[in-house]
């Protein structure tokens, strides 16, 4: 007791998501270990060979490439740790830290997000309005659409990490294996409006407008393809096709990850265990997949 008091007033939380832990450490940490390796990998196979192929330096592949570092980026806010809780005796962060994993995990998604729409927005110059991509989709451009689809998210976050400060701990143990909105769950508040107003300020901004715009793209995409020729319904399938499959994959993963954590859903603590992973594991494995197998360029490229 007086233990379990001592860590909530030094602001220490406890993971309690993990199912059979003792049991099953060290499966866990192997699979894990597996998986954060192959994402490592893949991830970087790609990027090395956008990265050293001329022909490759194109908007529609550096973009990929973005979308591709920033998985990396998130697997390296989650994994490391994830890893060193499944062989640890006590599964615990402190606040400070957790607010810092949190912001990295929702701003790097929410990135993910823009870098989908910025993909979007060049499928939909390319398919839609030829003629003018090369003056639309200049370096200057990319550069821009690269650095607003990080700093946005980024920078609607920064107040989150000094909200958290100005609240005090009224439980120590969070229904997760990391760090996400779940973490309000644990505050002292006599209202929630404001923290959920701001949630939903953030949340509008970086998935709701980038969806609807991605939405409406390629509706108009699909519509000038229907328009046009055989070889334009093959290029819109063939650059589109991926971009789709990634975007209702994520799409579906946050959803959960809102339903779950920021509506407190009763799920199984299994059913739990095993969703969140598939949140951390999904579109950072995946997308090189997709991507390597789907991009014709990418995939002949030679070995």
């Amino acid at each position: 007791m007086d233990a379990a008091a001592g860590k909530l007033n030094a602001t220490y939380i406890t993971f309690g998501g993990h199912v059979e832990l003792r049991r099953y450490r060290f499966l866990y940490f192997a699979v894990m270990f597996v998986v954060y390796v192959l994402i490592i990998c893949s991830n970087s196979a790609i990027l090395g060979l956008i990265w050293v192929q001329k022909s490759l330096h194109q908007p529609m592949y550096v973009f990929i490439a973005a979308l591709l570092f920033n998985s990396l980026l998130f697997s390296a806010a989650i994994y490391p740790k994830l890893l060193a809780d499944f062989l640890s005796d006590e599964q615990t962060t402190s606040l400070s830290q957790c607010s810092l994993q949190s912001f990295a995990y929702y701003s790097l998604c929410g990135a993910e997000f823009l870098l989908l729409s910025a993909m979007a927005y060049d499928r939909y110059v390319s398919i839609c309005r030829p003629l003018q991509y090369g003056a639309t989709m200049r370096k200057p451009t990319v550069a821009v659409l690269l650095a607003l689809a990080w700093l946005l998210p980024a920078c609607q976050l920064v107040p989150s990490l000094f909200i958290s400060r100005g609240y005090r701990l009224c439980h120590s143990t969070l229904n997760g294996i990391f760090c996400n909105n779940a973490i309000s769950q644990l505050f002292c508040m006599d209202s929630r409006a404001p923290y959920i107003t701001y949630g939903a300020f953030i949340a509008l901004n970086t998935i709701v407008l980038p969806l609807a715009f991605i939405l409406f793209t390629y509706t108009k995409i699909l519509i000038i393809s229907l328009r046009g020729s055989g070889d334009t319904r093959r290029k819109a399938a063939k650059t589109c096709s991926p971009h789709l499959l990634v975007l209702v994959s994520f799409s579906c993963l946050c959803s959960y990850d809102v339903v779950a954590a920021r509506l407190e859903v009763d799920l199984d603590r299994t059913a739990r265990f095993v969703m969140t992973l598939q949140v951390v594991l999904y579109h950072p494995l995946f997308n090189p997949i997709i991507y390597g197998l789907k991009m014709g360029e990418i995939r002949s490229f030679p070995a």
